[in-house]
């Protein structure tokens, strides 16, 4: 019998499971694909001579991590590497909103934009290298973070404090509006919290705008040599050197409750795994109360809020083999790995309204990715291993468009909306789509059957809004792994800090069952001492 069972090895149920075999912990670790990392894979699907990252590419968050640095993955094989730019933000008119990890480089680029940007620009930076330290530890541990939030809130003070403070929770617009004259850094920003589902007038947006590009200006967005599921494979090899048990194409149907504990799991075919002190899920929320844990294991108010769990937007997303380099019209955006793909500000608003308004975007909001730009083994010298994902509705009511597209996303929509994809990266770089060999689309419902945690496609496990962070995250006061059910804790994005490729809901979870198992044996052994003092014995 293991110690604990983890379902699912995504990165953070890998972490996890890490972690607790560093604690001496055995491990079974159970898997619904053939084979292990969640959204962190890479095939050759497009075509046999390229590499395709299947979902997640770029890892900012990771390389920012103190948990991954601290499991020594590059001891069991991880490398990275960096693209000559970190990302660009191009415009029709071929200028250019440059991001690099040499900050001169990227204030010489806003000043282009506007005189005296760049200047701003080293100013934001300034602020992140100040606070930087403890806004990481506040973000990759347990919420809530008292140590790092309490330094955190020294530091504010002297930097500004409550000013500071209204500039993190100010819409991105805003904050761009009161930083920069020109375009250039307002674009950066808010591309930027377009990784999420963070409109450019969602309040909040412009502290994740700003945290994204400073993690961008500090870390980069590097890449695994070799393709995404190279992390996923020293995560693995990890593992294994430390005895743990990775079982691929088994499904958890069930989490095994008895008076009121995790016990065990079972799954699809009608296997019990028991687990002898926890079970750890790195399944969304929603699969998690009321699926794979019985509704009358659950408190009322825990399944009343669960009606009211929001999901950050659905992806859809195209991979490319291209017989050559893009051809940009602004030639600045030929060295960046990331390429963020609107007209201005003013088109991210539309964009964001019109998922708002369930509406199919006809100029959708594009991240592009260039993968042998960022990593030269993933295709042929000359050619391009690229991809791109934009939003749409999780429900669709109209096609912006006007080609009537419903949401159903079969064969014929798919192509649709694949074409569209491709326009609107052509408005950028004329001449793409000639250079395309081969394609394959990733719709909706194909990323949720390759990865069920992508339910409907969505990316970060539930909104990054303010309403669902923090101790809202997952469901109202609560932003910890533990849940109603002992021994049970929730190990994926769905639990504080949230999306993004970085551990730490893993290892939250992790320590949360370790220290849960250290203060229950310690009571067992302070009531056994208690009754032998009843008795007269020595102690």
């Amino acid at each position: 019998m293991p110690d604990a069972v983890v379902i699912g090895a995504g990165p953070n149920g890998l972490v996890a499971a890490n972690l607790l075999a560093d604690a001496g912990w055995s491990v079974d670790v159970l898997e619904e694909q053939p084979e292990p990392g969640g959204a962190v894979r890479h095939d050759s699907g497009v075509d046999p001579d390229f590499v395709s990252d299947v979902f997640s590419s770029f890892y900012p968050l990771a390389a920012a991590s103190p948990v991954l640095a601290g499991l020594g993955l590059t001891e069991h094989g991880l490398r990275w590497s960096h693209a000559p730019h970190v990302l660009a933000h191009p415009l029709s008119d071929g200028t250019c909103a440059v991001l690099d990890r040499h900050v001169d480089t990227t204030a010489a680029s806003l000043d282009v934009f506007a005189s005296g940007d760049g200047a701003a620009w080293r100013r934001l930076h300034d602020v992140w290298e100040s606070l930087r330290r403890d806004i990481l530890d506040a973000l990759f541990t347990p919420f809530p973070p008292v140590r790092a939030t309490a330094r955190l809130a020294a530091r504010l003070h002297s930097a500004g404090g409550l000013r500071l403070a209204r500039s993190l929770v100010l819409p991105v617009r805003r904050l761009g509006e009161e930083e920069f004259r020109g375009a250039g850094g307002r674009l950066l920003l808010a591309g930027n919290a377009l990784h999420a589902d963070l409109a450019p007038e969602a309040a909040g947006s412009g502290g994740y705008g700003w945290l994204m590009s400073m993690l961008g200006q500090t870390y980069g967005f590097p890449v695994p040599v070799g393709g995404s599921g190279a992390l996923t494979d020293a995560l693995v090899r990890r593992l294994r050197a430390r005895g743990g048990n990775l079982r691929c194409g088994r499904r958890v149907s069930r989490v095994v409750v008895r008076d009121r504990r995790a016990v065990a799991v079972r799954t699809a075919d009608g296997e019990t795994v028991p687990a002898r002190r926890a079970v750890l899920a790195d399944v969304s929320l929603p699969h998690l109360y009321g699926g794979l844990v019985g509704p009358e294991h659950l408190p009322a108010q825990v399944l009343d809020d669960l009606e009211r769990f929001q999901w950050d937007f659905a992806t859809f997303k195209v991979d490319w083999a291209l017989d050559g380099p893009v051809p940009w019209r602004a030639g600045e955006a030929a060295g960046a790995g990331t390429v963020h793909l609107a007209d201005g500000v003013d088109e991210l608003t539309r964009f964001a309204a019109q998922i708002a308004m369930g509406q199919v975007p006809d100029r959708p909001f594009t991240l592009f990715g260039q993968m042998t730009t960022a990593d030269p083994c993933r295709s042929p010298r000359g050619t391009e291993s690229a991809w791109a994902y934009t939003h749409v509705p999780h429900d669709v009511r109209a096609d912006a468009g006007d080609e009537g597209l419903t949401g159903g996303w079969d064969a014929r929509e798919q192509e649709i909306m694949a074409d569209r994809v491709e326009r609107q990266v052509e408005r950028f770089a004329p001449g793409f789509r000639s250079l395309v060999r081969a394609r394959r689309i990733l719709a909706p419902p194909t990323l949720q059957s390759l990865d069920a945690n992508l339910h409907g496609g969505a990316i970060n496990g539930g909104t990054t809004a303010l309403h669902q962070q923090l101790f809202f995250r997952p469901v109202p006061g609560t932003g910890r792994p533990e849940t109603p059910v002992a021994g049970l804790f929730l190990a994926s994005a769905g639990a504080h800090p949230g999306g993004g490729v970085h551990g730490a809901p893993g290892a939250n979870a992790a320590r949360a069952a370790l220290r849960r198992h250290f203060l229950s044996g310690r009571t067992r052994l302070q009531r056994m001492l208690a009754g032998r003092d009843r008795t007269g014995a020595k102690r």
